[in-house]
């Protein structure tokens, strides 16, 4: 990132601007600004020909990532009707929720002046912060459904694709789809061949479309009991390796007898038959959404084999694995 936009006086056809939340996710970031880069000349010469881009910020102190790697702004901020598009790439909840109003003004400022909005990761939390957002379409992770569902009820949540483009407003789940997002917004402005070029030096055969399903569905259990809804996050983040109720009780330091009574309460069911509703309601969305091998899907949702799987499958659902591909 040495060769900053105001060093080419070739004028490029895409132009973006990024500004980073306090805590921002490094992937989205650099997987978002390596496809531009790749994009960017003929070679690998990191030259902004084609693309520019730039780093903002309210001042030239470093900016802290999610991983404590820090990245330092070229530039405070600049008019945003230089750009075809702003970036803003978010990172840790709390961080993106609370605090850099400057962030939130600059976003504003963008608006008023036409200017498309990205947002990477939780950077749409950002966007909804400054009023961007209203009943609009707005892509996230599966991971925060429902903390976006929770905090803000103006917004329609979308977590079963992988990025919205809602005109003026794109939106994107994060992590590794920022690169085929930038692809996507690269073929738009130089053209397909520039776009694969860039992806293929980045190992990706072509860009996963917008409509892509993330690959873990969003789940929306109603639970008012935070020793509850804190157990679910933790069977969600642990379809692979169910863990015991005993482990669940360990890591959130309530008695197993305690949170048994209050799984019973709040869902109807005991923890582990809940558990298992979660694992196989997964593999019917894989069976669904992807090609993958029977086998595959039942080591994915932590059965010991596929006739394990088939089993608790057929119980649950009453039918077999393969009727329902």
């Amino acid at each position: 990132m040495s060769k900053k936009a105001n060093q080419h006086k070739t004028s490029p056809s895409l132009s973006v601007g990024f500004v980073l939340m306090p805590s921002f996710t490094l992937l989205p970031f650099s997987a978002f600004l390596d496809a531009l880069r790749l994009a960017a000349d003929e070679g690998d010469q990191s030259q902004q020909v084609n693309c520019q881009w730039t780093v903002m910020g309210p001042n030239l102190e470093p900016i802290s990532s999610s991983s404590g790697v820090q990245v330092k702004p070229w530039e405070t901020y600049r008019d945003p009707e230089e750009f075809n598009y702003i970036v803003v790439v978010g990172g840790l909840l709390q961080k993106t929720l609370h605090g850099s109003q400057h962030v939130i003004d600059y976003l504003q400022q963008a608006d008023r002046a036409h200017v498309p909005i990205v947002g990477l990761c939780t950077g749409s939390f950002a966007m909804i912060r400054a009023g961007l957002m209203d009943r609009r379409r707005c892509c996230v992770s599966w991971f925060h459904y429902k903390d976006l569902a929770d905090h803000y009820s103006e917004v329609i949540p979308v977590a079963e694709q992988l990025f919205v483009d809602d005109g003026d407003r794109i939106t994107c789940a994060g992590g590794a789809v920022a690169a085929d997002l930038a692809g996507y917004i690269i073929e738009r402005h130089l053209g397909q061949s520039w776009a694969r070029k860039s992806l293929r030096i980045l190992q990706m055969d072509n860009p996963r479309p917008a409509n892509a399903p993330q690959p873990q569905p969003a789940s929306d259990y109603p639970v008012d009991n935070k020793w509850v809804a804190r157990a679910l996050l933790l069977l969600e983040q642990n379809l692979s390796r169910p863990l015991s109720t005993d482990e669940i009780a360990q890591r959130l330091s309530i008695s197993k007898r305690q949170l048994e009574r209050l799984f019973i309460s709040e869902t109807g069911d005991s923890l582990q038959k809940f558990y298992r509703k979660i694992r196989l309601n997964y593999g019917l969305w894989l069976l669904q959404n992807t090609q993958r091998l029977i086998t595959d899907i039942a080591q994915e949702t932590g059965f010991a084999d596929t006739a394990h799987f088939s089993r608790a499958f057929r119980a649950n659902f009453a039918k077999k694995p393969t009727e329902c591909r």
